[in-house]
């Protein structure tokens, strides 16, 4: 697959077929992503491979509490968990994630209530040793570190889709982050950064949909004039 093609279609993807994913496979993804740009190379990932299924019906668990307080706020018109947002709001959206529940208990339960069925799940961590997170003690909310891991768990999923599979990265399981450290194990010096699931997807990505260039990209300024796609 071209390069070109394989970012236009390297989307979002939870709906897998039952199909396993060898350990053969799996491996050569992760050989082929830990080419990731990093800082300083000091390539700050680790990755748990989970296939114990009790171990992956526990993460599915952790993963549910904060998923059904991301739909409260999603129902609620708001960005969960956005750094920038009416916390009052957001405090009375979250009070309803117990009705959101109730009601997913009573259908067949989508990506989340079958996370554990997952053909492939893999958990990111980052190191914070190794991370140069050069906004540690700004005042605003902290992001410079995670530029040296999710690169890597970007070239995860391009990795993936040459080998036919496509995927998700999802950081809600952080939401229950001590719960999923001590279920794997994590000392202190490493956080979860996310969970990526893969397999064989249901329908094969196409060509996904964004904004155009003009939209987000400006010349001197913020306020600039729009930049020209090329």
């Amino acid at each position: 697959m071209e390069l070109s093609e394989a970012l236009r279609t390297t989307g979002a993807v939870r709906e897998f077929a039952p199909e396993p994913v060898g350990d053969e496979v799996v491996g050569r993804i992760l050989d082929l992503a830990r080419f990731a740009p990093n800082g300083g190379n000091r390539q700050a990932w680790r990755v748990v491979v989970v296939k114990d299924p009790a171990v992956r019906s526990a993460l599915r668990d952790s993963y549910l509490a904060g998923w059904y307080e991301y739909l409260a706020q999603v129902g609620a018109g708001l960005t969960p968990w956005a750094a920038v947002t009416d916390r009052e709001r957001e405090r009375e959206a979250v009070s309803a994630a117990t009705e959101v529940a109730r009601r997913a208990a009573e259908g067949p339960g989508g990506f989340a209530e079958h996370l554990d069925r997952v053909p492939v799940l893999l958990v990111l961590l980052a190191d914070l040793r190794r991370l140069a997170t050069v906004d540690r003690d700004a005042a605003h909310y902290p992001l410079a570190g995670g530029a040296s891991v999710y690169p890597f768990a970007w070239s995860i999923l391009l990795a993936a889709r040459t080998e036919g599979l496509a995927g998700v990265l999802t950081t809600m399981a952080i939401r229950d982050e001590d719960a999923v450290r001590a279920l794997l194990q994590v000392p202190d010096e490493l956080i979860l950064a996310g969970i990526l699931a893969l397999g064989v997807p249901v329908h094969q990505p196409t060509r996904l949909t964004r904004e155009p260039v003009s939209a987000f990209a400006t010349v001197d300024r913020l306020d600039g004039r729009p930049f020209p796609a090329g």
